[in-house]
Order: C-alpha cells, then sequence, then structure tokens
C-alpha cells in the first residue's frame, strides 16, 4: 500500500491516492485463473462460473456476517468495518475475501455519498465502484424495463391471457431516488400508444429481478425464477407470470453477463466481491449468493455484510439467503458506535461531540436487543465500537463497563484511521468465536409455519414488538397466497431502518408497540412474500441538500465528493 504521509481528510481523496495493483495480481493470490477473468479495464474484473465448476468439491471456508445496531444520522460505519476486519485478517496471515453489495446511485446521489467502505478501509476503484461500475444495475434495469414493455405489449396486441391492466403488479425501474415516478399514468395519446393504464417506478434494487440475480445459483436458476415472477392478475384473478408471456430466455441473456461476480480489491490489496445491491429495508440486503459462494471456496474467511440493523440485514440473511442457499455464518460483529448510541439515547445530532454517558447508557440498550436477536439465532458474535475522534475516554470506558455488565464481548476498532492495523483486536476476537464454534444458524421460524406466524415471530423475537396488526387487505391477501401455495415462502418484511418498531422516530429500544402490516407482495422468482410495514416505499426521494450537490470532477477528471 502506497498512501502520501500527509494526512487526507476525505475518503475519495484516499482512495485516489492509494497504490492498487492489477487486478490479474489480485486474482491470482486466490487461486483465479488468468482465463477464468473478464476484465474491466486493469483494475476491475468479472469472474466466470468456470471457476465455481473447477472448485465445487473444495471445502468451504470460513463465513462471517457483520451487522449493525440501528442506522442514525450520525453514521455507523459498517461497511468500513467490514473492509477493516478483512484487511485485519489478512494482515494476520489468513486467505481472506471480502463480499460486499454494489452501491446503488439512488443513495450515493441523495443521502449518504458514497458507499465503499471510509478512510483506509475501503475498496478500489472507489469512484467507479460508486458510479456505473461494470453496469450491473443497469441490466437489471434494463430488464426490469424490458419486461414491463413485454407486458404492455402483450395487451396492445389483443390480450391473449386475458391481463387485468387494474391488477398489473409489475413496476419500471430506475436507479435514482425520484419520487414523481412513483405513481404515473401510461398508454396516453391514443390506440396506436397502448392501452392507458396507471403504473409507477420501483428503484431498481428493489426490483424483485434484483432479487432473483442476488439468490439464484447460476444462470439456469435465474432463468427458472425469472419464470415464475408474478406480474399480475387476469380478469378473473389467477396470477400471471413471466412463463406465461415467455419471455424467460430474453430477460436471461440480458443478465448474463451481470450474473459475473466483480472482483476488485481494498486499499491494502485485500480481494474484495462487490455484487448485487438489494436494500435491506425494502427487500433482502444481501449481495449475491453467486458472490459469497464463490469467496467461500476460495478463501480461509469471508467477511460480508447485510445492510442495515441486524432487525432487517441480519434476520434477511439467515432466513432468506443463507437458508436458500444451504450456508451459515460462523461469527457475527455488530458495528456501533457512541455516537450513533447517544442518539437512541436522546441525544441531538449536534449536540454529539458533548460528552454524555446518560445518553450513551439509555441508547446501549439498542444493542442489548440487537445482541439478543443475534443470539436467539444461536449464533456467536462480538460487538465492535468503530471509534470516532471525539468520542471521549469516558464515554469509551462507560461502553466498556456497560458490554461487561451485560456479559458482551466487544471490540474497540480503528479501521477508519489505521485501516487493517486497527482492526486487529476485532480479528482476534472474531478468529476465537470461529474456533470454539461449530454450530450452523436456527431458524426463528420454520418454512411450515403459516405467513402470519413468520411475521409474528419476527415481529416479537427481533423487533421487540407486543403484537401484529394486519390490515384488512393484508388479511384478505394472506389468504389468497395461501391458497395459491405460497405460503411455504420465507417473509421478507419492509420496515423502517431507524427504528426496531415501524415507527422511524421511535430510537433506543421501544417496547409495547404493535406493528402493523398493510399489505403483502408476492416475490414469487425471488422465493419471498414481502410484507409492507409503516409508511415505507419501493421509491426513495431525494432530500433537501442531496449529496449531488457537492460532487464535481476536476480537470485531471478525478471525481471529487463522492464521500
Amino acid at each position: 500500500m502506497e498512501i502520501g504521509s500527509e494526512k487526507l481528510h476525505s475518503d475519495i481523496e484516499i482512495a485516489l491516492s492509494a497504490k492498487m495493483k492489477p487486478i490479474k495480481e489480485i486474482a491470482n493470490s486466490i487461486g483465479i485463473k488468468e482465463d477464468e477473468l473478464d476484465q474491466y479495464g486493469k483494475y476491475k474484473a468479472k469472474i466466470n462460473s468456470t471457476v465455481m465448476k473447477r472448485l465445487e468439491h473444495e471445502q468451504d471456508g470460513n463465513l462471517i456476517l457483520v451487522t449493525s445496531i440501528n442506522p442514525t444520522k450520525a453514521g455507523e460505519g459498517k461497511s468500513t468495518v467490514t473492509v477493516g476486519l478483512g484487511d485485519a485478517l489478512q494482515k494476520l496471515g489468513h486467505r481472506t475475501i471480502i463480499a460486499l453489495r454494489e452501491p446503488s446511485l439512488g443513495p450515493v446521489m441523495g443521502l449518504k455519498g458514497g458507499a465503499a467502505g471510509g478512510g483506509y478501509s475501503q475498496v478500489l476503484p472507489m469512484d467507479e465502484i460508486n458510479l456505473h461500475f461494470t453496469g450491473d444495475i443497469h441490466a437489471i434495469t434494463t430488464a426490469n424495463n424490458a419486461l414491463a414493455a413485454f407486458i404492455d405489449n402483450h395487451i396492445h396486441q389483443g390480450n391473449e391471457l386475458g391481463i387485468d391492466p387494474r391488477r398489473i403488479v409489475w413496476k419500471r425501474s430506475i436507479d435514482m431516488n425520484d419520487r414523481v415516478l412513483r405513481n404515473i399514468t401510461v398508454g396516453l395519446g391514443g390506440p396506436s400508444n397502448g392501452v392507458p393504464r396507471e403504473d409507477g417506478f420501483d428503484i431498481t434494487v428493489a426490483s424483485e429481478i434484483m432479487a432473483v440475480l442476488c439468490l439464484a445459483d447460476g444462470l439456469q436458476d435465474i432463468k427458472k425464477r425469472l419464470s415464475k415472477m408474478v406480474i399480475g392478475y387476469t380478469w378473473g384473478q389467477r396470477p400471471v407470470t413471466v412463463a406465461d408471456l415467455g419471455v424467460e430466455g430474453a430477460l436471461t441473456l440480458i443478465l448474463k453477463e451481470a450474473m459475473k461476480p466483480n472482483l476488485v480489491q481494498t486499499i491494502a490489496h485485500t480481494p474484495a466481491f462487490v455484487h448485487g445491491g438489494p436494500f435491506a429495508n425494502i427487500a433482502h440486503g444481501c449481495n449475491s449468493v453467486a458472490a459469497t459462494k464463490t469467496a467461500l471456496k476460495l478463501a480461509d474467511y469471508v467477511v460480508t455484510e447485510a445492510g442495515f440493523g441486524a432487525d432487517l440485514g441480519a434476520e434477511k440473511f439467515l432466513h432468506i439467503k443463507a437458508r436458500g442457499a444451504g450456508i451459515s455464518p460462523k461469527a457475527v460483529v455488530i458495528v456501533a458506535t457512541v455516537r450513533a448510541l447517544k442518539m437512541h439515547g436522546g441525544a441531538l445530532k449536534e449536540e454529539l461531540t458533548r460528552e454524555d454517558l446518560s445518553a450513551l447508557k439509555t441508547g446501549f440498550e439498542n444493542v442489548k436487543k440487537h445482541a439478543e436477536t443475534i443470539s436467539a439465532f444461536g449464533l456467536p458474535f462480538i460487538i465492535a465500537l468503530n471509534r470516532f475522534a471525539d468520542d471521549s475516554p469516558l464515554e469509551l470506558e462507560a461502553f466498556g463497563k456497560l458490554c461487561l455488565d451485560s456479559g458482551i464481548s466487544y471490540a474497540l476498532t480503528e479501521v477508519w484511521e489505521k485501516g487493517g492495523g486497527g482492526g486487529i483486536e476485532l480479528a482476534e476476537g472474531i478468529l476465537k468465536l470461529i474456533e470454539d464454534n461449530n454450530r450452523s444458524f436456527e431458524p426463528l421460524y420454520d418454512l411450515s409455519d403459516s405467513l402470519e406466524v413468520k411475521i409474528v415471530k419476527v415481529a416479537k423475537t427481533v423487533y421487540g414488538a407486543s403484537d401484529v396488526d394486519f390490515t384488512p387487505a393484508a388479511r384478505q391477501q394472506m389468504k389468497k397466497f395461501e391458497q395459491e401455495g405460497w405460503g411455504s415462502l420465507p417473509v421478507c418484511i419492509a420496515k423502517t431502518q431507524y427504528s426496531l418498531s415501524d415507527n422511524p422516530v421511535l430510537l433506543g429500544r421501544p417496547t409495547g408497540f404493535k406493528l402493523t402490516v398493510r399489505e403483502l407482495k408476492p416475490k414469487i422468482g425471488a422465493g419471498f412474500i414481502v410484507a409492507l410495514t409503516g409508511d415505507i416505499m419501493t421509491m426513495p426521494g431525494l432530500p433537501k441538500s442531496p449529496a449531488a450537490l457537492r460532487m464535481d470532477v476536476d480537470e485531471s477528471e478525478n471525481a471529487v465528493g463522492l464521500f
């Protein structure tokens, strides 16, 4: 690693000052042959399916899942800790691969800015990963909108299937936060322009095709899953699928290259697979099964993350991704910060630099709840306290005492500032957990449970809800889905990331609340049923001051302001 001696102040400056190795060298370090790579320039590549065929009988490495407390506007740094932990394990001499999701342009341009780690724990090339990368999300957008075009063309050309235009559930997509596209009307302008109907857009990462790509085990599995996707209902309310339209082959063709995992590197040259990008609040929030399973064949340790807090990403990782793919993490990291815990304890964002032991103690209940959730799955865990510069010594001491009093192990983590060297304590703690653990996780519900029972079990055990209220519409949908034979699928609950409840302003550890499920959506190709709660939307909007306002390109064609 070659980093200038000057202390840099932004992630993008640090990233642009790092010296990358040719991606062929990174691939070679984990046993990938040159003819198994499809290079996208000098520092990015896709991995052919021939790798998995060659290694299918090799033993899997150890999988480590990184999750967090409920996120706040103070920031938690989950991706930064994921990258830093991978670099620390590599520094200790272990063959390690990091497996992350691809950033979506919506949040990059909206609230978050870049999403490739931070400081000296980043994946590179950071600017390209955050923008168009290898085109995977564009391919998913194209496949999604091609299907929408096929649906409207079928209706325009005579509607042989008898699709009810009022009951089409397939929406168009775009990889941007654009609230004005949530509800639109298409087909206006006379008979030559199709049949008028109401429509709308989802952000691409909420598309079922994103979930299909991330959960599929190979290209033929993608085609099979695509064929099962429900696009709407007939006049007689029979489900209409992609197979009925006969276009699953065309959609698979569009996704052929996007299915291949992407290989990049960290600042410290640790190999990283960055592939797939579903949100965890409105989808299942994990990188692709293809990337994770390939990494497990190539490395002793694979560090992956799940979106947002353990109430969303980790629960869905275990119930949807891991159970479906037949994999299990050996240990879990729960990322927390003093800043975020003070917000969960009632402190205002503008007061976070002020020492506040009372707010820290109150907010610590959020950590405890997520720890209880991971314990309920039967998995060992450690808290990674991601240190910020304005954390006071007394606050750090108080956090340690709170962990000690609760019987919780933790490690102080300084990977933003120090890279892998700041994650050695965390890495050693994780290695000890893995050494002592030979169990797989235990799901909180059986697939044979009814949809209602599954939702209630997650709400009570993971969120801490007292009960669940189902709207009449949701109850009617559950009944119909059971009749269609979809009741054995896992549930994917769409919920705010900011709170354990479905109310984003209830921070900390709320109790006595009821979760309200207002609507269910079948995602049969992906293999789960979505339950919508609160006012969660599948098309976000931009904030008043989007991150895009601070982005630019300088005279040397370098990105500016990505984070």
